[in-house]
């Protein structure tokens, strides 16, 4: 270990790893959370003793794969895809306030069966100290799963990670939040893979005029787009927009318009 990547943070975030046990299943999305976790984790257990799975469903936004098998592979540690059917489940079909309970509990049952298979492997994910400050039901599907969420329990926020991040030298440093498609249907209106789809394609086509951070809520009817709030500006006076406007109503939106406002977690509840 170099002395550029050994802060007292990182050595007591290896040191609570170290604690779980000697091996390790990572909850991996790709996103600099969840990259940071299983980063430390390797460095703390040793690569061979940990493994990175990240659940495949239409929730999972499209192009997000390559960057993680990437991330994995960088760390050396053996990545794999698994199927999970949360979308399949009424209570998260539903949308109501407890759906990303229902999501954690469909994933971290997958992973606690990966886990028992990996000689009794403790379930590693990716929550941070900020997200006690929003709705968070599927932290309390990880307390009841036994999965341990090694940066929040040490108080480290998003600032940090992404620090960390940059310290270990990680391609997602600077990679937007990543969140599940689900995130971006308003609360009350029903999730279908379908749905989801439609989701995935209208946000590719605003990344394809050279937007990174992008959200496209659904409203029913409307449809908002969301880039981050220096960008809006950006935005409305992009030579494209007229051209993608009419991309994302062929979708099957009676409306879209640009928030004015642009990003905010959370947004999708409103």
């Amino acid at each position: 270990m170099s002395a550029t990547t050994e802060t007292p943070t990182i050595a007591r975030l290896e040191a609570r790893i170290r604690g779980y046990g000697p091996r390790a299943v990572v909850a991996f999305s790709g996103g600099v959370d969840s990259s940071v976790v299983l980063a430390l984790a390797a460095r703390a257990l040793g690569p061979g003793a940990v493994e990175a799975v990240t659940a495949l469903s239409p929730s999972y936004p499209s192009g997000e794969l390559e960057l993680a098998r990437r991330t994995a592979a960088a760390l050396g540690v053996v990545h794999r895809t698994v199927r999970t059917h949360e979308v399949e489940r009424e209570a998260y079909a539903r949308n109501d306030e407890q759906r990303c309970f229902h999501c954690k509990a469909e994933l971290y049952g997958v992973l606690g069966r990966i886990a028992r298979e990996a000689d009794g492997a403790v379930v590693l994910a990716g929550a941070n100290a900020d997200d006690l400050g929003d709705v968070r039901p599927g932290l309390r599907a990880g307390e009841l799963a036994g999965v341990r969420n090694p940066l929040l329990e040490e108080g480290v926020g998003k600032p940090t990670v992404r620090a960390i991040a940059r310290v270990l030298g990680l391609e997602v440093a600077e990679k937007p939040a990543l969140a599940c498609l689900s995130s971006r249907v308003r609360t009350g209106l029903r999730i279908t893979p379908e749905l989801l789809a439609r989701i995935d394609r209208a946000e590719r086509v605003v990344r394809g005029l050279g937007f990174e951070l992008v959200r496209v809520r659904h409203r029913g009817e409307l449809a908002t787009i969301e880039v981050a709030p220096a960008e809006v500006g950006r935005l409305l006076t992009h030579p494209g927009l007229a051209g993608a406007l009419a991309e994302i109503r062929a979708l099957g939106w009676r409306e879209v318009r640009v928030d004015p406002d642009g990003y905010r977690q959370g947004n999708a509840r409103r």
